[in-house]
């Protein structure tokens, strides 16, 4: 006995324009104003979204919105601590009196600072951790989720690091909050895949940024890249904001439940270091 399937190709959402990817959408952008946030925030309003920003920093801000504004495309920014609580639920109220609706949400917020070898850390810094890089997550997440469902359902982008998807003896509560991140992703995205809701996550690696400036100091080691990352380069924001545009738009649309390295490929040659001069690669620093 066989039965009809009732779903069709038909189902497929349709891409209509290309370079609009975005088109009346309502975005929310955690730490937008600069940065990996900054990059996601232009590109979502260059493909058409209305981007609602999250930003600590008043003044990124605002910088980020005059840029946008002045593209051509529409954007707001709202002074918010997603550590906090109020911050989080006075920033969701401003959001759905406006708009009614949330479609996409990137939750971009993190740091590696307090940076704390584990053996000199203590309880503040694990807190400190824990609140930048895990739990604002959960809590903006959770702050949106009902209206994402309730409009029809959405894409959740979550920003974490390849750290929290490899062994780092740097820090290691830094990878720790990153893999929580990592499997919330996935989690969520099993939980709520019926409820018309996709989460992906997005682990960065060697990208340029003002909280982590590879090129000030740096000029010196530019020949070590190709040891550094399988690319050969640094990475910069607007290609972590690529990423970050497939996996909310209709690109992805039966993408869900993935952490994506977006990292020049160091996740991939794990352990092993390439040296430019003998042209091959190691597992060991010595005899390179």
């Amino acid at each position: 006995m066989t039965t009809e399937s009732t779903q069709h190709e038909s189902d497929v959402p349709a891409i209509d324009d290309w370079n609009r990817l975005l088109e009346g959408k309502v975005a929310i952008v955690t730490g937008g104003g600069a940065g990996i946030g900054g990059a996601i925030s232009r590109l979502f309003a260059k493909h058409g979204a209305s981007v609602e920003i999250a930003e600590i920093d008043p003044t990124r801000g605002d910088e980020a919105v005059s840029e946008i504004l002045a593209a051509g495309g529409n954007a707001r920014t709202h002074t918010v601590d997603v550590r906090e609580e109020a911050d989080v639920e006075g920033f969701k109220k401003a959001v759905l009196d406006e708009h009614g609706r949330v479609d996409v949400l990137v939750n971009n917020v993190g740091d590696y600072r307090p940076l704390a070898p584990f053996r000199k850390s203590s309880p503040e810094t694990w807190d400190a951790m824990y609140q930048i890089n895990f739990l604002h997550v959960v809590r903006v997440t959770h702050a949106f989720l009902d209206a994402m469902i309730e409009s029809g359902g959405g894409s959740i982008v979550n920003f974490h690091s390849v750290e929290g998807m490899r062994g780092y003896p740097g820090e290691p509560i830094y990878a720790a909050m990153k893999a929580a991140v990592a499997h919330f992703t996935t989690c969520l995205a099993v939980d709520q895949g019926r409820n018309g809701i996709r989460v992906n996550g997005v682990g960065t690696d060697l990208c340029q940024t003002p909280q982590v400036d590879y090129r000030s100091g740096w000029e010196e080691h530019e020949h070590l890249w190709p040891s550094w990352a399988p690319v050969g380069r640094l990475g910069w924001p607007e290609e972590q904001a690529r990423a970050a545009l497939f996996l909310a738009s209709d690109l992805s649309s039966y993408v869900t439940g993935h952490n994506l390295p977006v990292d020049g490929g160091t996740r991939a040659g794990g352990g092993w270091i390439f040296s430019p001069e003998a042209g091959r690669f190691s597992n060991r620093l010595t005899g390179l």
